[in-house]
């Protein structure tokens, strides 16, 4: 602590990034990022960017990311006046945070749930309540709706759960919606690409219906640009405005140059899009069937990581045990799942060897 800190800055615990270490031939599988290259017509068009004019980066970008805005109206087929555009999802939940999920009573998000809400909350003193997930880690949309109208501030989850992967039917969306219609809900779909093949279940179907429903995505997973922190919002204009609002107090260019044109490209390429999210989803139906061999109990994921624990062995102890073979998965320490690992998809390679390791492990 220090004397030149601000008050609030003495209460702040910090969301704990995973793990990103530079070791040997890594299998790196604790952070859900995408196995799979981004899109050709992304890199295409950062290079065309680059290229075609160098003395473009002296300038500032566009602060209303009105091609990324189009482009992700288009995939949605919603106004682009219903988008807002963000660096990564992350700051555009923390806008959201800011600007629609402070009220007098208390924001309600999971028990088991992205631990970053809660340091938001810290960081913008909201009061929140954390709902506890059931005995299978899946969400009970009567726990919120139980609470009344009058006393909820805002609902967020993510949708699928992280870290546990389970989804959520819009039908239940649209029920917590229509029974708290003077609350924001925010649904965080950071994952919700992975969740079906034919159908992708995502609550911006919902939006014209519900007013109050938000729901926020990144490029980050199923478009495999982690390294570009692109993220956005679709909403009606009232909940955009909000966050415009925010952002605009805060730093009117969030996005550059080469992220607009490289989500720009990505966002429009669907066929990319479509066939390594169908990889994806593949792979974790195999690498869940693989681990369930071995005995491990696998809660079903509508993600691209799956949440598995041992009834017979540690769940730190396993972490450990593969880190010293040089492949490294998420242990989260908290109550209720410290007993789990949260391991991300990867290559249908990379999961062989992540299954023939703990094949030996847990022998």
């Amino acid at each position: 602590m220090s004397r030149f800190w601000s008050p609030v800055v003495h209460d702040l615990t910090p969301y704990v990034p995973g793990e990103q270490p530079k070791l040997a031939k890594l299998v790196k599988l604790n952070t859900n990022e995408n196995p799979y290259p981004p899109s050709p017509r992304a890199l295409e068009a950062i290079r065309a960017e680059l290229g075609e004019d160098a003395d473009r980066l002296k300038l500032y970008p566009d602060p209303t990311g009105s091609q990324l805005k189009a482009a992700v109206a288009r995939h949605f087929d919603v106004p682009a006046e219903w988008v807002f555009v963000g660096n990564s999802s992350d700051e555009v939940l923390a806008h959201t945070f800011q600007g629609l999920l402070k009220h007098e009573a208390p924001l309600l998000f999971p028990d088991i749930t992205y631990s970053f809400y809660p340091v938001y909350c810290g960081l913008y003193g909201i009061d929140f309540e954390a709902i506890p997930l059931d005995a299978q880690f899946a969400i009970r949309v009567d726990d919120y709706i139980a609470r009344g109208a009058g006393q909820v501030g805002a609902v967020i989850f993510p949708n699928p759960n992280a870290p546990t992967g389970r989804l959520l039917p819009l039908a239940d969306i649209a029920r917590l919606a229509e029974a708290l219609p003077d609350a924001p809900i925010v649904i965080d779909e950071a994952y919700v690409d992975f969740g079906g093949l034919d159908v992708i279940p995502t609550a911006v179907a919902l939006i014209r219906r519900h007013p109050n429903i938000l729901v926020t995505q990144t490029l980050s997973k199923s478009r495999s640009l982690a390294g570009l922190r692109v993220g956005f919002a679709i909403g009606q204009p009232e909940l955009i405005e909000a966050l415009t609002r925010v952002k605009d107090s805060f730093n009117s260019y969030p996005l550059d140059r080469l992220a607009l044109v490289g989500a720009s490209a990505a966002m429009d390429d669907e066929a990319w899009f479509d066939t390594t999210r169908r990889q994806v989803i593949a792979s974790r139906n195999a690498l869940s069937a693989s681990l369930a061999g071995l005995g491990f109990d696998v809660l079903p994921s509508a993600a691209n990581f799956v949440f598995a624990r041992h009834p017979q062995r540690d769940a730190a102890a396993l972490a450990a045990a593969l880190r010293d073979r040089s492949i490294i998965v998420r242990h989260f320490k908290a109550e209720r799942i410290d007993q789990f690992l949260r391991i991300t998809v990867g290559t249908d390679a990379q999961c062989a060897l992540l299954i023939d390791a703990l094949r030996e492990i847990v022998a």
